[in-house]
């Protein structure tokens, strides 16, 4: 059966019966009866409703590298769970078919419950099935888990409890005010840095990129261990100077130990009409980031490629040597390499 809707944080009531909600850098002004950018976010009488709360879309036992986060107990499995909607629209969406969701709502028709697709499963049967399948993490992820934050904090604390880490994949779009609030209980998080160029952000997106760079300089501050991945789509993100300038942002923004995943695109949703990522490109850019000092710089969707593994800064042996996403050896011993005893960035590295 399905629960009532839960009262939305980060909100803030406006003239007749508005709302102003704070949870993402939008700030949408949603009017009664409205939703907000996100699709999941509905204003009844002047109080933010979240239509998503404990209702799940998408849960999975995944490898910790699918997130991806390879510095983040690798090898291990985390529990993944997302609900419908997202806050960015991005032409090239991979999940769109559940992030992109429709729900219709007006002032004259509320959404119901049962309106809402997913099932129910409450945060304590997140942390209970993240314990029965030994995962050392939840992620919350495959579609925005800003635009389900309720849901991911009340989880986020009783994972704490039980000794579960909590990691999010997402956009970076979350406000300073809630960034701040879910610190205690976000222990990581792979933030999208999808190129930068302001305008690929606004046309293809939906979104500004001076946002996403300030929460990410936010999440370091704020010591929440970051991995950054940028999705070369050609035509768009894909000229040298723009991958200098990201990795020029990590590494003085963010920090030589913060890892780069650059990932192969491949024809999705509004953009089927555009190729593959040239695997040149893909490998050009890890060049890029290693010449400007980052010390983890990683090809993604290309299995089998040298960009794969981890090597050390110090001696460049391989580390951890992975196919995809499976880990064929493993030379980090107490957080340091087995070679030559470099301390490697990262959580749980045993």
């Amino acid at each position: 059966m399905s629960q009532p809707f839960k009262e939305a944080m980060f909100y803030t009531p406006i003239e007749n019966k508005g709302v102003v909600c704070n949870l993402c850098r939008h700030r949408c002004k949603i009017l009664e009866g409205r939703l907000g950018t996100c699709g999941v976010r509905y204003n009844k009488g002047g109080k933010l409703l979240t239509l998503v709360y404990e209702k799940i879309i998408a849960a999975h036992v995944d490898p910790i590298e699918k997130k991806p986060l390879f510095h983040v107990c690798p090898g291990s499995s985390s529990f993944s769970v997302a609900t419908v909607g997202c806050n960015f629209h991005c032409d090239f969406c991979q999940n769109a078919d559940i992030s992109q969701v429709k729900i219709k709502a007006s002032p004259e028709s509320e959404p119901s419950p049962e309106q809402i697709p997913g099932e129910q499963l409450s945060v304590e049967q997140v942390v209970e099935i993240a314990e029965q399948h030994h995962c050392k993490s939840i992620a919350y992820t495959y579609t925005e888990p800003t635009i389900f934050y309720e849901y991911a904090y009340e989880a986020g604390k009783l994972a704490h409890r039980h000794n579960i880490l909590n990691v999010f994949v997402t956009n970076g779009y979350l406000t300073a005010e809630a960034l701040k609030e879910i610190k205690p209980y976000l222990d990581a998080a792979n933030v999208d840095l999808k190129g930068f160029n302001a305008d690929f952000y606004r046309k293809k997106i939906g979104a500004k990129l001076e946002e996403v760079l300030d929460s990410l300089k936010l999440m370091k501050s704020l010591g929440i261990w970051i991995e950054v991945t940028t999705l070369i789509v050609p035509g768009w993100n894909d000229k040298e100077d723009d991958l200098r300038k990201v990795a020029h942002f990590i590494y003085a923004e963010l920090g030589e130990d913060t890892p780069w995943h650059i990932s192969r695109f491949f024809p999705h949703y509004k953009m089927m009409d555009v190729e593959p990522t040239p695997v040149h490109i893909i490998r050009k850019a890890r060049e890029i980031g290693l010449e400007t000092g980052l010390r983890y710089v990683y090809t993604g969707n290309l299995p089998g490629d040298e960009g794969e593994h981890t090597y050390c800064y110090h001696c460049n042996k391989i580390l951890i040597r992975r196919y995809g996403y499976t880990i064929l050896e493993n030379h980090i011993k107490e957080g340091k390499c087995e070679f030559c005893g470099a301390v490697i960035d990262g959580i749980g590295l045993n």
